[in-house]
């Protein structure tokens, strides 16, 4: 009897253990894929993340970094003439044709929308002057970016090199900024988009998303880019908001991605909210008599945190030494005398630049702590 009332306290401490393991283990051990991310989009932060800085091959996500350099380039407008070295390139396709005009805005959807190899290679050709030069430019950005262990050797993702990998890291970085551009953004989030006829064809082409969770699996999705190939098996990265609150999750080689992506969001928006401290307000703990009424905040500070973490955020300002002539300015010129730094323990995760400017503001007797406001998942943020 004491060996069994031994065994069953055991037993009993061993459920207790594995009953407290933090969701973010579960949620990892449930991920299909064997690299994977979930990145707050404004702040940057990693709320989950599996293998993330490993290299892989990408497939065609890759098409993120072409079509921002697209955006980017100034040409959307351009016509472009589809060479034979486009039409030619195998795997998905939107069907160009060799000596066809096509806008590159319209190349730039199919691109997105359905993967176009063809129409990925047409892109490089034109903003790059070549595939070769494109690429170039491509792995420029990267550097740009900060996508440390990445290199693009073509514009689409097929497997014809060695020398063309990233991490989900990287990637989501890379999606971090191209949502940045409100073009992209659009284009992204597209469902359905109509191009004209090809030469010799009686209807326009209409191009759906193969972005499942955008289309009907997830009704907070924003955006993404597929992929696959069968050496880098299937990618994924994608875009959801909700509460306020915009996610990236980015997947590699992952049997059932759609689910991941699903899993990793629903563990996002329920275990993180949005710290806001409100930019009128953040300034309005000073009493100092030359700033109190003269100084403003270019933007609200925010950050991701949990419920536990709320109680370790606190706000800094720091100021400089206040110079007679800029009472002096007549001009009107906002300048920069501070910056105020929202904390999480002793860790800097978000600041503003703090700007004078007589006359800007109005003395109130709030304390700054009563700045905070949380954005939970259910609020209009």
């Amino acid at each position: 009897m004491k060996i069994r009332k031994q065994i069953a306290l055991f037993i009993a401490a061993v459920m207790m253990l594995f009953s407290c393991i933090p969701d973010r283990a579960k949620a990892m051990n449930g991920v299909s894929a064997q690299s994977a991310i979930l990145m707050e989009q404004n702040s940057g932060r990693i709320l989950f993340e599996k293998d993330a800085h490993t290299k892989r091959r990408i497939a065609s996500i890759t098409k993120i970094m072409t079509v921002i350099l697209a955006i980017e380039s100034g040409k959307m407008d351009d016509t472009v003439t589809v060479s034979a070295r486009a039409v030619h390139t195998e795997g998905s396709s939107i069907y160009l044709k060799e000596g066809e005009k096509i806008k590159l805005r319209d190349l730039v959807y199919g691109t997105m929308l359905r993967s176009g190899n063809d129409a990925a290679v047409a892109i490089a050709e034109h903003v790059g002057g070549s595939v070769e030069g494109f690429v170039f430019l491509m792995n420029q950005k990267a550097a740009e970016i900060g996508m440390r262990n990445t290199h693009f050797a073509n514009p689409h993702g097929l497997d014809d090199s060695e020398n063309h990998y990233s991490t989900a890291y990287d990637m989501a970085l890379l999606m971090r900024y191209a949502m940045k551009n409100k073009e992209f953004r659009k284009i992204s989030g597209t469902e359905v988009y109509r191009a004209p006829a090809s030469p010799g064809e009686d209807w326009d082409r209409v191009w759906r998303n193969k972005n499942k969770l955008l289309t009907s699996l997830y009704e907070y999705c924003t955006g993404g880019k597929t992929g696959y190939t069968k050496r880098a098996k299937r990618t994924l990265v994608t875009t959801a908001s909700k509460g306020g609150m915009d996610l990236i999750a980015v997947t590699l080689d992952a049997p059932d991605d759609w689910n991941d992506h699903i899993a990793m969001y629903e563990y996002g928006f329920g275990h993180y909210m949005i710290a806001k401290v409100n930019r009128k307000r953040m300034v309005k703990k000073i009493r100092d008599s030359f700033y109190r009424k003269n100084i403003q905040a270019s933007r609200d500070l925010r950050y991701p945190v949990t419920e536990e973490e709320i109680k370790e955020l606190h706000v800094k300002i720091y100021l400089l030494r206040p110079k007679k002539d800029w009472k002096k300015d007549e001009r009107g010129i906002p300048t920069v005398v501070g910056k105020a730094v929202l904390y999480l323990g002793d860790q800097a995760v978000d600041e503003v630049p703090l700007l004078y400017k007589k006359g800007v503001s109005k003395e109130t007797n709030h304390s700054i702590w009563n700045a905070f406001h949380f954005l939970g998942v259910g609020s209009d943020g």
